[in-house]
Parts: structure tokens; C-alpha cells; sequence
């Protein structure tokens, strides 16, 4: 099984690639043999601005591949005016929805408050629809004050993405069985 981890913040230093790459590492350390993992981090650029012409850089290419060909997909972003990160709207403005369907997703989303997360897991939920991609229903949604000096401070919020990553990989296994 194919997972793609994506942390969608542009920020060079950002809360979400924290709580991404601690997703990636927990998701490494399960030691399933039939897991392939693989980080896409979209503040370390190099993903082309979308604009319809055909022509992109190696690097848009090889995202393209990594999320077309994940057999799950966990992705995490901020919230940015009510709305998900523009960067990861860019990224999915490339991928070809025929190639989607029957993917599975996991969700984080992380904001400066307590608010906006519902109106954000909507939207991202409406996205994965679009893809065909079957959402895990239970989003974790974390606050940037869980993460102080590049590391989650609080055992509750790993334990939920923890949590969040066992249960989107068992609903892909359920999902391909089926």
C-alpha cells in the first residue's frame, strides 16, 4: 500500500509540517512490510503554479506521480482565511480525477484558534468528493500552540494523529477488499 503524507503549508518554517512530518515518522515506524511511504512538502517549493499549458517542472511531475499513484493520502493544512491552504489547491489543480477514485484520506487541520475547523474539513471533504476519494470522517483538528520549538508538545494530539493514521490506513485495507 502506497502512502502519500502532504504537508500543504507554504511557510519555510511552519506548524504543519510538524504535526506532517511526526505523521510520517509514526506511519514508517508501524514496520508493515506492504506500506510505502513517501513526504511531499510544499514549502520546499518547487511545484509549478498551475497554469493549464502542459509544461512543468520535474519536480510538479514527481508530486503528480507520488499522490496519483498513493493508495492513501494523509494531508495537512492550515487554515488561511477560512479556507485551506492555496498551495494545496495549486497541487490538486494537476491531478487527473480518473486516476483517483477508490483512494482513501485522512485529514489534519491546524489553526491559530478553535474555530473554522468544520467550515475547513467541508471543504477539504468536498475536494476529496470530487477525486473520489473515500475521507476518513474523524479529521484531527490541532491548534498551532501544540507545537513549541519544532515538536508537539501535547501527548493528546499525537496519540489523535496516531490514532487518525491507523484508522485511514484500516478503511484503505476495507476499501481494496472490498
Amino acid at each position: 500500500m502506497k502512502v502519500v503524507v502532504i504537508s500543504t503549508s507554504p511557510r519555510k518554517i511552519a506548524k504543519t509540517q510538524v504535526f506532517m512530518k511526526f505523521i510520517t515518522e509514526y506511519t514508517n515506524s508501524l514496520g508493515l512490510e506492504d506500506l510505502e511511504v513517501k513526504f511531499i512538502n510544499l514549502s520546499d517549493g518547487g511545484i509549478d503554479y498551475y497554469t493549464g499549458d502542459g509544461n512543468f517542472s520535474d519536480t510538479t511531475k514527481q508530486a503528480i506521480k507520488n499522490v496519483t499513484e498513493a493508495d492513501v493520502w494523509i494531508i495537512g493544512t492550515p487554515i488561511y482565511n477560512s479556507f485551506f491552504s492555496s498551495a494545496l489547491k495549486n497541487l490538486f489543480e494537476y491531478i487527473d480525477y480518473k486516476k483517483t477514485a477508490g483512494k482513501t484520506a485522512g485529514l489534519i487541520i491546524v489553526a491559530s484558534g478553535n474555530s473554522g475547523f468544520t467550515d475547513v474539513q467541508t471543504l477539504l471533504t468536498q475536494l476529496m468528493s470530487y477525486f473520489n476519494v473515500i475521507t476518513n470522517p474523524r479529521s484531527v483538528f490541532v491548534t498551532a500552540d501544540t507545537v513549541k520549538d519544532a515538536q508537539i508538545t501535547s501527548e493528546d494530539v499525537k496519540s489523535r494523529l496516531k490514532q487518525l493514521v491507523d484508522e485511514t490506513l484500516e478503511l484503505a485495507r476495507k476499501v481494496s477488499n472490498d
